[in-house]
């Protein structure tokens, strides 16, 4: 082998484990996004839940997903990354026969709010665990697309599961397909590769910066605002097609559209991300965003419900990975655990405050006046990024 050879082969993307994390982090959206769309019809249908309900028993499972996230980054952080991931891979699948065999509303909703748990641990570890097989060299660009892998299972399975359930009206199937998605995703894992690394016991007591990235408060702030607006819209759309709009099934297509959009902006978006243009391409996605919730809210119709889909998926594709880089920009080398379950953390804390605030405003004002409620607290968000946030992260950042 050449002098040289072994310089490339060091600096590739595309290796092999990086390549086995990105398919099983696949499989962890594809089995949960099977089911997040039609969870509101299923309690709707199967158990008569008002909106105030199904609002409720969908919060309980971010809450438990923030709570695991708080503690994972340290998790990952002082234990062996991959036993972390193939734990949590393990009580995450196990979750799904909960659903099969749960008769009651009650009963539902203690295992859909335990079932957060094993996922905020097991997204954490996973993205830490791709950044990990990543070469440094090429880290913001591999952050980036191993996005990638969530919005081609978003555009996927919840297609899929509309169709399988039009055609059997059969949520059981669904829940069985799920465990099979996120045990096969199991297995990928169990396969990948990683260096050894210290383990480095900490010197200094208990704080709060061993769970959250305090230097990133005011990128987690504007997070939690942006999440919030796509809780409401994610949650909610499936339901209010068909309720609203006379759109049966509208949902799989809304999540192929935004997938498609969050697909496209990421790979035309990668470019800043390799200059290392962080604020500028968050800027970009922040602002097309707020357009496309707006849309989506303002105009009640097939062009604003699907048209909006493609825009906050632009927009979001753009936003997101910008977001995730800046969190580990803020951070120590050995805080990387701690910069990916923040940002999980943020999204959390948003996407259940528009579960909840989406299920009480729609129940009592409408599903119009929770959209409009999504596009105001987005573009409160908006504001404090280009007020405070984007010249923060200048002055603080690591790297």
């Amino acid at each position: 082998m050449s002098p040289t050879a072994q310089p490339i082969e060091k600096e590739r993307l595309w290796n092999a484990n990086y390549i086995k994390v990105m398919a099983a982090n696949f499989m962890i959206f594809f089995s949960f996004m099977l089911l997040t769309p039609l969870l509101p019809i299923y309690l709707y249908d199967t158990f008569a839940a008002d909106k105030d309900t199904i609002g409720i028993v969908l919060f309980g499972y971010a809450v438990l997903a923030l709570v695991s996230r708080l503690f994972s980054g340290y998790i990952v952080d002082s234990f062996p990354r991959k036993m972390v991931v193939l734990f949590s891979f393990f009580i995450f699948t196990l979750f799904f026969v909960g659903y099969i065999v749960a008769g009651s509303l009650l009963l539902f909703a203690v295992v859909r709010t335990l079932h957060g748990a094993p996922f905020g641990t097991l997204t954490v570890g996973n993205s830490t665990l791709a950044i990990d097989v990543l070469p440094s060299s090429r880290r913001t660009e591999g952050i980036g697309f191993y996005g990638l892998s969530n919005n081609i299972a978003s555009a996927i399975s919840p297609s899929v599961a509309i169709w399988i359930y039009h055609t059997t009206h059969n949520f059981e199937i669904l829940f069985w397909l799920s465990m099979l998605t996120a045990l096969l995703g199991l297995i990928i894992t169990a396969t990948v590769r990683v260096q050894r690394r210290e383990l480095k016991k900490p010197t200094s007591p208990i704080s709060l910066d061993r769970f959250f990235l305090i230097r990133g408060w005011s990128n987690a702030l504007t997070m939690v605002c942006f999440a919030f607006s796509y809780g409401v819209v994610s949650t909610y759309l499936a339901i209010y097609g068909r309720q609203q709009l006379g759109i049966e099934g509208g949902a799989g297509l809304f999540f192929l559209l935004l997938s498609v959009g969050l697909i496209c902006s990421r790979l035309t978006g990668n470019r800043l991300l390799k200059q290392n243009r962080l604020t500028h391409s968050a800027a970009i996605g922040i602002c097309i965003s707020a357009v496309g919730y707006l849309l989506f809210a303002a105009v009640p119709n097939e062009i604003g419900y699907y048209g909006a889909a493609i825009v906050i998926g632009l927009g979001n594709g753009r936003m997101y990975p910008s977001y995730q880089n800046m969190f580990v920009n803020l951070a120590e080398h050995s805080q990387r655990g701690t910069a990916n379950s923040s940002i999980l953390v943020s999204w959390d804390v948003g996407v259940g405050l528009g579960i909840l605030i989406g299920g009480i405003v729609s129940e009592h004002m409408g599903y119009t006046a929770a959209f409009l409620v999504a596009w105001a607290v987005n573009l409160t968000g908006a504001i404090g990024y280009f007020a405070h946030t984007r010249r923060y992260f200048d002055q603080h950042k690591l790297r």
